[in-house]
């Protein structure tokens, strides 16, 4: 038996539902159900004598919004997607599209560590700081409620190539501070195959606002033809680029001689993540090169010239 306040009604056999009962099952506060009521993502309820009466509908819009918020989106987008909804358009194929997308992209799976096991393999020494930059990195999640203390650890691969690298020798701080510039590098190689991609395959399918939910269905299908190329164009150039760049490395630090640069001959220098980032809000990310190739070079200029003036003035009070 439901309770009064969610109890039901007589004439349609429906669960009717008072504010607070919709609240408790839909996990939103009785604030945030009438604020989405004021923004028009929720329907206004039935007015029965001096109540107001929610139904089921209500708490499936609820539960939709709730997870298309945990998806990244936005409230204005989902009131678009939601009124394409109300007014017939299909929200299925949308959803789908937007399920595709949020999907796994590799096949690994998540996996669960004890504290005590983790810090066995890191060297047995508790280290609170490199468990909360672990945290903050997303490469251990905090599991609450566990009797004692365990992480889900998003990527065991990842987790276990830092295990490698610190048995190698590398410091903690190196390991982490590593992941955060490589993470910067990879966001943006992702960023420019999703650019790549929308040009050339899913403009199409997004000419309308929201996507009418055959074309996002198409999209969806097409997700899943291509979601593998990204991770195998990457992981094919990385070969590539360290064979190329082990050897050349290899060979340097097995010469005699210290390395000599051509003047034709480019150099691969790295620059923090921070100054790349700052870089890339001024120019976007098109131009980071050359912003730092023309920012470098009136850098030489500048100190040539001043080099030139003060040799200027050392000889000219030698002539005096």
């Amino acid at each position: 038996m439901r309770s009064v306040g969610a109890g039901l009604s007589e004439q349609s056999a429906q669960p009717e539902y008072r504010i607070e009962d919709l609240a408790h099952h839909s996990g939103a506060t009785v604030r945030t159900i009438r604020a989405y009521q004021d923004r028009g993502l929720l329907p206004r309820p039935e007015r029965r004598g001096r109540s107001n009466v929610y139904g089921d509908a209500h708490l499936a819009r609820l539960h939709q919004i709730a997870d298309l918020l945990d998806r990244g989106y936005t409230l204005a987008s989902i009131k678009e997607l939601l009124e394409a909804w109300d007014t017939g358009r299909g929200l299925g194929g949308v959803l789908g599209l937007v399920a595709e997308v949020h999907g796994p992209w590799t096949d690994e799976e998540a996996d669960r560590i004890s504290r005590a096991e983790l810090d066995a393999r890191f060297g047995g020494t508790p280290d609170e700081e490199a468990i909360r930059e672990a945290v903050e990195l997303g490469v251990l999640e905090r599991l609450p409620g566990a009797e004692a203390e365990e992480y889900l650890v998003p990527s065991p691969q990842e987790l276990a190539v830092a295990a490698e690298l610190y048995a190698a020798g590398v410091p903690l701080a190196a390991i982490t501070g590593h992941l955060r510039e490589l993470r910067d590098q990879v966001e943006h190689i992702a960023s420019r195959f999703l650019e790549f991609t929308t040009e050339h395959v899913f403009a199409r399918y997004l000419e309308h606002r929201p996507p009418t939910d055959a074309d996002a269905a198409e999209a969806a299908t097409m997700v899943r033809r291509l979601r593998p190329l990204a991770q195998q164009t990457v992981d094919a150039e990385l070969a590539r680029a360290m064979r190329l760049l082990a050897t050349r490395h290899l060979q340097i630090h097995l010469s005699p001689d210290p390395p000599r640069v051509e003047d034709d001959q480019a150099r691969v220098v790295a620059l923090p993540a921070g100054t790349i980032r700052a870089v890339q809000s001024l120019v976007g990310a098109e131009g980071v090169e050359a912003f730092i190739a023309a920012a470098t070079e009136r850098e030489v200029k500048k100190r040539t010239l001043d080099a030139l003036a003060s040799n200027g003035l050392i000889n000219n009070e030698l002539a005096q």
